[in-house]
């Protein structure tokens, strides 16, 4: 249900009636054993926020908004400054600094570009073509959100998907096709979005709350080392499903299509010297946040004292004082790339601005929510009533059981709303499981929030899952029941591909790149 003007009053009156009432419950109820009154106060908080978040009673942006109303209501912290603080972290101006670099390719049309070309290039049958556009969204969705990706992808499949359909007059063959591309489109957004740290916000929830819960900074080369893979796996494995398997296309020739993709190229013409200008800052951008996570290569290499100053450290930097954040903190380069544009005249401030400050606001009451439950020590009573049953259980189950847990939810919400819902229990959980995976306490709190936000990006049976899901959905070219047949069979699949695939990174790879 979403809040536009034509949400049924019935409805929204019996979820913010419900919203109210289980919160003043929780509130209210007799405290159980170990749960003292401010860490009853957090979980009603957090119950009154899941409630309107998995219901969309509210736009979610507006129930995050309520979060520090809350906080300060039940008197969990003493002053609005505290309950705030969240909307200050620095991991949202990167979110920002990330929106602002794409809306500056978005104006000189770069990511259009690039998707024309690849499917110019590659698309030469039927699977060709889908496995162009998936590719060309899911890179795109590394770097620019999945929701804007999509948003510019649909049309561009549509009007390339026009030629075959033009061409073709089966209804089943044309029909299998559309599906197949629309579904694609969605999916390799959504799959793509792992793959970097800015590529969907649930990468951001989850690395924010391990740095202000657990002290763990994961920067973006971390990020990419570990999400990378799973990228590389997952996507030619979704396209081998859809177009093997689900919705096998069944024309000949898409020759049409390529030369609609060329006709597009043709008519975007040259890249201004603006657009030149952005995609040099973005390139730029990008090389220097991957930069920042190596620095363990420069060690040794480097004066201490510049050494301290790029990547960061406690001892002197070339300032003479003690201590330094680095100059190539991913915030840092971030926040520099956009002065850098508009000093490069390379867009205007009004079109930089132009960005999704709701999912802003969103991140920030997160986090809100989340220092709250920290502090008072509730996610950890919340982890142990939660995943108190497969304590001691065998790693694979401990991971199926929270992938399964992610996913289901995230088909209900959205992968945003359920990753900031259980990202707080995730890290609670690491100290609850550390001996069954036999790592200490914190890598333990980032093994299982990490795999909750990638889980929070493979829910595909729904409309309401993921933007992606719920953009392709309403261009009016696919029913639901063609969704909802896809997305099942990828749930299953990819549950036990994700569960079979993080143990394998757990066991091998993330000791080395992330503890």
């Amino acid at each position: 249900m979403t809040w536009n003007g034509h949400a049924r009053p019935r409805r929204l009156a019996v979820a913010l009636g419900t919203a109210v009432v289980v919160t003043v419950l929780v509130a209210a109820a007799p405290a159980p054993a170990g749960l003292d009154p401010a860490a009853q106060y957090a979980l009603a908080t957090m119950a009154l926020a899941a409630i309107l978040w998995v219901t969309n009673a509210l736009p979610l942006p507006v129930t995050a908004l309520l979060i520090p109303v809350a906080l300060t209501t039940f008197g969990i912290y003493d002053s609005m400054e505290q309950a705030l603080s969240g909307f200050a972290d620095p991991l949202i101006f990167l979110f920002i600094a990330g929106f602002m670099l794409a809306a500056a390719l978005q104006t000189h049309n770069i990511d259009r570009r690039l998707a024309l070309t690849l499917i110019n290039r590659m698309g030469r049958s039927p699977r060709l073509l889908i496995l162009a556009i998936m590719l060309a969204t899911a890179f795109m969705s590394m770097w620019v959100s999945n929701t804007a990706t999509t948003a510019m992808m649909t049309p561009v499949a549509l009007g390339v998907l026009a030629q075959v359909v033009g061409r073709e007059s089966p209804e089943g063959e044309v029909s299998n096709m559309r599906v197949a591309t629309l579904l694609g489109t969605a999916y390799a957004a959504s799959v793509g979005g792992v793959g970097t740290l800015i590529g969907t916000p649930p990468n951001v929830v989850a690395v924010a709350f391990l740095d202000r819960l657990v002290g763990v900074e994961i920067s973006f080369a971390q990020w990419l080392a570990v999400g990378l893979p799973i990228v590389v796996i997952t996507l030619p494995l979704t396209w081998y499903v859809l177009t093997f398997w689900l919705y096998p296309p069944e024309i000949d020739s898409v020759r049409g299509a390529q030369e609609q993709a060329a006709t597009y190229l043709e008519e975007e013409g040259d890249l201004s010297a603006r657009g030149r200008r952005a995609a040099y800052i973005f390139a730029a951008t990008a090389g220097l946040w991957i930069l920042g996570g190596l620095g363990f290569l420069f060690e040794g290499l480097l004066p201490d004292t510049w050494f301290v100053t790029l990547f960061g450290g406690e001892g002197e930097n070339v300032f003479g004082l003690t201590g330094h954040r680095g100059v190539l903190y991913f915030v840092v380069v971030g926040l520099l790339a956009i002065p850098a544009l508009v000093l490069a005249d390379a867009d205007d401030w009004e079109n930089l601005v132009d960005i999704d400050w709701g999912t802003i606001v969103l991140f920030g009451g997160g986090i809100s929510l989340a220092d709250a439950l920290a502090e008072t020590e509730a996610t950890n009573w919340l982890a142990r009533s939660v995943f108190d049953a497969v304590v001691g259980a065998p790693l694979v189950l401990v991971v199926f059981a929270v992938v399964v847990f992610t996913i289901l939810v995230t088909e209900l919400s959205s992968n945003t709303a359920t990753t900031t819902i259980i990202a707080p229990i995730l890290v609670g959980l690491g100290s609850v499981l550390a001996g069954t995976l036999g790592v200490d306490p914190i890598p333990a709190a980032v093994f299982l929030t990490v795999t909750g936000a990638i889980a929070a990006s493979f829910a595909f049976a729904l409309p309401v899952a993921t933007p992606p899901n719920a953009i392709v959905f309403g261009s009016g070219h696919l029913e639901q029941r063609d969704m909802i047949r896809a997305g099942v069979v990828l749930n299953v699949l990819m549950t036990i591909v994700l569960t079979l695939l993080l143990v394998a990174l757990f066991s091998v790879l993330w000791p080395t790149v992330l503890w």
